[in-house]
């Protein structure tokens, strides 16, 4: 037995395992949106190369069989990519289609001149539906600063493969944290939540540590009464260094998410988070068509890393929760 054959053949296999699960998605999603095809003719030029290499060496084995099955299913992909084309085109068709027909409606409708006309041209045509906020979602609950986060852009950018929600105000407090929670997120039952406590509760956790970590284990109990298997990120703080109070309310934090089973974010490692290699192995992993949960300590360190260099790296003060 030729081992190096086989080891090919192994590294073959695996690396061809999931153009099959991208080959059903692209189908499945009916769209061309989000799919590379410089990517895919880039995979394609590779395995001709492999499969040239075998032939001007004469090793027509079951090395060279794979390497013919992996580019069949490589370039499955880009008919999937062409039939996409074709579906995006006429689905643009038909949108195009509907926009002259209303155009042509309001055209009709200033030709009758109106003269008790009291709505606004975009209410007769159509009136725009209120967002409806999904349950399971992640929730980013935190102060004013985190309220400026853009979730939703970060969400788009990062290839999140879920809902997520930014529920921070400027009324939330340690002190009514239970309170707000119940009010304003309970009722969408997240299957993730972010917690930032931030500088804004220095000077109350220097006053009473006891009255700090009941009010915040009571917040984490009311989320897990919600949904018992709700994953928990808990942020340190934001200070210098040389401040004490700070970092000892970051271990009073790292304590409690460590007693709840709860995952503890050090601002510091957002500050040196790498945007653009998060971006290209996220973008990597979705045009591979892998559907991983992402873990709730990278989209903390993505949305804090967000923060730090336009929020806090602008404005020279540190990110208050």
């Amino acid at each position: 037995m030729n081992y190096a054959h086989l080891f090919e053949a192994s590294m073959l296999v695996c690396f061809g395992f999931s153009w099959p699960l991208n080959v059903v998605k692209a189908y499945r999603a009916g769209t061309a949106k989000g799919t590379s095809l410089p990517f895919i003719i880039l995979i394609i030029t590779g395995y001709l190369a492999g499969i040239s290499a075998k032939i001007i060496n004469g090793q027509f084995n079951y090395v060279f069989a794979v390497y013919l099955l992996n580019l069949t299913i490589v370039m499955t992909n880009v008919f999937v990519y062409i039939r996409n084309k074709a579906l995006d085109k006429k689905a643009e068709d038909i949108k195009n289609l509907k926009v002259n027909k209303i155009e042509l409606k309001v055209e009709a409708v200033k030709e009758e001149n109106m003269t008790n006309y009291t709505n606004s041209l975009d209410e007769l045509i159509s009136k725009p539906a209120k967002a409806v906020e999904k349950k399971n979602a992640v929730i980013l609950l935190g102060g004013t600063s985190d309220k400026a986060i853009p979730v939703s852009e970060l969400a788009k950018e990062y290839n999140f493969n879920f809902d997520i929600y930014n529920k921070s105000s400027e009324a939330f407090t340690l002190a009514n944290a239970k309170s707000y929670f119940q009010a304003n997120v309970a009722e969408l039952k997240p299957e993730a939540v972010l917690i930032h406590i931030g500088e804004s509760e220095l000077n109350s956790f220097a006053n009473d540590y006891a009255s700090f970590d009941k009010n915040y284990l009571e917040l984490v109990e009311e989320i897990k009464l919600t949904n018992k298997n709700c994953r928990i990120a808990l942020v340190s703080a934001d200070g210098s260094k040389d401040n004490k109070t700070a970092n000892l309310m970051n271990a009073h934090i790292k304590a409690i998410a460590e007693a709840e089973r709860a995952a503890y974010v050090s601002l510091e490692n957002a500050k040196l988070w790498n945007p653009e290699a998060t971006k290209a192995a996220s973008n990597f992993a979705y045009d591979m068509g892998l559907k991983i949960r992402k873990p709730l300590r990278d989209v903390a360190e993505i949305l804090y890393s967000w923060a730090y260099h336009n929020v806090a790296s602008k404005s020279e003060i540190p990110m208050v929760g």
